[in-house]
């Protein structure tokens, strides 16, 4: 009956760079079989998180490990195992020891692991023993993820072998268990990493850049637990909040004449909601009045599913569900994203889900959920899991911490110099076993089935495919990548600063900006990068909140649903995060980001008082030859320069709008306006609207007033300076001088000024986001 479970940047700006540069707990029976003495130790990796030294090799990651089904009596297999380097064709070392040792379930490559090597193939090996009390039933493994191919042998017998790096595999294991005593327990692994095509995320052999250290061999939980010969082995809950009802189905595989399954809801012990049926059916349990879930109020409902025949329970396990819908609605002319029926602007960071010491295993169950504490902190309301699919409890934090989750599809990943052909079948069942294995998740918003083109093939019938499993999210057909028209969401990259496309039926999202660089001595794990630079922990939140603007303005006026910020923490040698790679130490100040993310949600009304080429060309006097000193004051004379309309620059330069072409390495722009009386409040309303490629310098009757280096990607609202103020002359012409200087790449500049009114002012941030927050060493 029970079987291996085989379940059914832009990338143009990112290109430039390179080239440039529980809760839920239950009775727990954990029994040590060592082979032999243990001599284990972990290693050193270049950075360290505090949580490893809260590591115990006797009983790692002990929390029970899938918490939407679960049974009262499990076996934890996690702790020291035998080890050892294997080869193609190698026999089953069966009753043999092996040479070395590795603390399950930390990747090979792990410090965490103590073996801290690649190796291309493996052996693991350990004994265990069956408690005397689940005599008569049948004994399950799991193992939660292994990379790539694993094979289990139990007592020298092959029990089945299976493949894919991110995806629960089962084995009912009884029929090859020897009496009452120790059972040995074998897996073999395989993993060829850059050398083969199955989806692998930034895992590779030769890191660098945005490639990071790879997993190998086993990463997840294994663990026993006792079934009977008729037992749930899967549910699928659908919540359908205009309905007010939950859609249950309870998966019992094999024989189910006379079995009937029955389901109750609750809040505590308050029962909510029962309804029974016949296992496999379409279940309806009405829940009436429903308390709706979000990331403001996480609401969890509790569910107990039981299995009876006659008067006699046969099975029973516990789960819990979120009342939640996602979906598209038109909001002021636009297509937009919709949480429980309402607009919910979503901004989260991209979250890589890699650890120091633990790689893709975070060191404890606390740590695992602290990143999203972190993002939670900080006051994002999504994250985007990108190109990896985390270990079942990390959902259960989303779901009850609650974040709303983007989950990528783990690539087949072509950023490397050793590529290989793509695994197009590998890829579409490990698809399918991505969805099915977490589509219980309220969390889980969307599907993101292609990041910026890495192996992207057959986009439209993988869309159709996810849309067609699970119809109850949305599909991202890719971030970044190829757009062929298909699914929920059109999707761009861009760096530093967001950007938006435009599209009629779906919903547009910028699914990565920012990457501002910033190293913390003693706290990176090598000389690192960025896509641009941040001086302190003050010009992070300075060029934040400058995104931020960004974003209220596309929001607004462009039908944004959603942007992903480029990232939460380090990693390896990329220092974009808000947070040091070791978790120890956050790098702007918090209410500062708080107030920040706060301001993506103001609505503004723009007043044009110099407007910007950026709908229609406006007249510059301009020249590429340097100028006389005082170039930019008001009595200096520019009837000898040539005129022309904005904006100045190159095609292909990101969100240029190209009226006079400028390839030289400098420009110097003059023009004269008069922006009527204004009162003093309206003065102090007004900004820049810049956007400059690279650095720029801007001179109001002759007083520099703002200045900035590299590039931006889009029109940038900048609030006038206390200089700026002074310098305005109310009534009366003025005179606006620019100064652009270029190094490489594309190239532009335009300046306009606008008179910026709040129509609704951002939300305060939330004090409860405090409590989110976790202490640092520094």
């Amino acid at each position: 009956m029970w079987t291996s479970v085989l379940w059914m940047l832009s990338p143009t700006k990112k290109m430039r760079f390179f080239s440039s540069a529980a809760g839920l707990m239950a009775l727990v029976a954990v029994i040590h079989s060592p082979l032999t003495a243990s001599a284990w130790e972990p290693k050193q990796a270049p950075l360290m998180t505090e949580w490893a030294k809260q590591v115990d090799p006797a009983n790692p990651l002990p929390e029970y490990p899938r918490p939407q089904l679960v049974r009262s009596e499990w076996l934890n297999l996690n702790g020291v195992w035998q080890f050892q380097a294997g080869a193609a064709g190698d026999a089953v070392p069966a009753g043999q020891n092996l040479s070395g040792e590795i603390l399950v379930p930390f990747p090979m490559e792990s410090a965490l692991s103590g073996v801290m090597q690649y190796h291309e193939r493996s052996w693991y090996r350990r004994t265990f023993t069956v408690p005397e009390k689940w005599s008569g039933q049948h004994i399950v493994l799991h193992l939660d993820a292994v990379d790539f191919e694993s094979e289990v042998f139990i007592n020298g017998k092959s029990v089945g072998v299976h493949k894919g790096g991110y995806d629960p595999a089962s084995y009912d294991i009884t029929p090859y268990l020897n009496g009452k005593g120790p059972q040995e327990l074998i897996v073999r692994v395989y993993d060829a990493t850059d050398n083969a095509g199955e989806p692998r995320g930034k895992q590779t052999l030769h890191q660098g850049g945005i490639m990071y250290t790879s997993t190998s061999g086993i990463w997840q939980p294994v663990w026993l637990e006792p079934v009977p010969a008729t037992a749930i082995t899967d549910l699928k809950m659908v919540p359908d909040i205009d309905a007010g009802m939950l859609k249950l189905t309870v998966s019992v595989p094999g024989a189910t004449e006379g079995v009937k399954v029955k389901a109750t809801a609750r809040i505590g012990k308050k029962v909510v909601g029962k309804v029974s049926g016949a296992p496999g059916a379409a279940l309806i349990l009405e829940v009436p009045k429903a308390t709706l879930w979000s990331p403001t109020n996480p609401f969890l409902y509790d569910l107990d599913v039981t299995l009876t025949k006659g008067n006699k329970t046969v099975d029973a396990v516990t789960s819990y569900f979120g009342m939640r819908k996602i979906s598209l609605g038109k909001v002021d002319g636009f297509t937009k994203i919709l949480l429980n029926n309402q607009f919910v602007f979503e901004i989260g960071p991209l979250d890589q889900g890699f650890w120091p010491d633990g790689i893709y295993t975070a060191p404890t169950d606390d740590a695992l959920k602290s990143d999203i504490q972190r993002e939670k902190a900080v006051g994002f309301n999504m994250v985007r899991k990108h190109i990896k699919v985390e270990r079942a409890r990390w959902y259960y934090w989303a779901d009850k911490l609650g974040i709303l989750v983007w989950q990528d599809m783990p690539s087949y990943n072509s950023y490397t110099g050793h590529p290989a052909t793509p695994d197009v079948p590998e890829f579409k069942s490990e698809l399918e076993r991505l969805v099915q294995t977490h589509w219980n998740s309220p969390a889980i918003i969307m599907w993101v089935i292609f990041n910026e083109a890495q192996g992207q093939h057959d986009t439209a019938s993988l869309v159709q495919a996810v849309k067609t499993m699970d119809p109850s999210r949305l599909v991202n057909q890719a971030s970044g990548g190829n757009h062929v028209g298909v699914g929920d969401i059109l999707d761009v990259h861009s760096y530093p600063d967001p950007a938006y496309a435009v599209s009629e039926n779906q919903a547009v999202v910028c699914g990565e900006f920012g990457g501002v660089g910033l190293a913390i001595t003693n706290h990176t794990w090598a000389k690192g990068w960025g896509y641009v630079g941040a001086a302190d922990g003050a010009d992070l939140v300075s060029k934040f909140e400058n995104f931020s603007e960004l974003l209220s303005d596309f929001v607004q006026n462009h039908g944004l649903s959603a942007a992903v910020y480029t990232e939460i923490t380090d990693v390896e040698t990329e220092l974009n995060g808000l947070y040091t790679y070791d978790r120890k130490v956050r790098k702007p100040d918090l209410h500062a980001i708080q107030a920040a993310i706060a301001a993506s949600l103001g609505k503004y009304a723009l007043t044009p008082v110099v407007p910007t080429s950026r709908k229609e060309g406006q007249s510059w006097h301009y020249t590429e030859i340097m100028p006389a000193p005082g170039w930019f004051t008001t009595n200096y004379s520019d009837v000898s320069w040539a005129v022309g309309l904005g904006g100045f620059g190159t095609d292909g330069t990101p969100g240029a709008v190209v009226r006079t072409v400028w390839k030289t390495d400098d420009i110097w722009l003059r023009r004269t306006f008069n922006p009527g009386a204004l009162t003093p409040e309206q003065v102090g309303r007004l900004a820049f609207s810049v956007h400059h490629d690279e650095d720029v310098e801007v001179y109001l009757n002759g007083e520099k007033v703002y200045a900035a280096n590299g590039f931006v990607g889009n029109y940038l609202r900048v609030p006038f300076s206390e200089a700026a103020r002074h310098a305005l002359l109310s009534g009366q012409d003025n005179v606006l001088a620019v100064h652009c200087h270029q190094t490489t790449g594309g190239q532009y500049v335009d300046v306009g000024i606008d008179e910026c009114d709040v129509l609704v002012a951002p939300p305060s941030p939330s004090a409860a986001l405090d409590a989110f927050e976790l202490p640092h060493t520094e």
